[in-house]
């Protein structure tokens, strides 16, 4: 999946890397690229899923007992 940041004309470079730096983070590259950098085995990759879960779950509890 490319990336492109065209630059409008009379703009400058700073505004075009904020632009490009943006969209990067809206695409989901970066966490793309940090999964993708190391190979998971299957097994691996399910215990971290399930940790992210119970991680997601407990923040959910946490503001549950806050709100009521």
């Amino acid at each position: 999946m490319a990336t492109i940041v065209k630059a409008k004309k009379d703009e400058n470079t700073d505004s075009v890397i904020r632009r490009f730096k943006k969209r990067i983070l809206i695409d989901d590259v970066l966490n793309l690229v940090k999964r993708k950098e190391f190979y998971l085995k299957p097994a691996l990759q399910r215990k971290e899923a399930k940790k992210e879960l119970e991680k997601k779950l407990n923040r959910e509890r946490r503001l549950q007992r806050r709100m009521g």
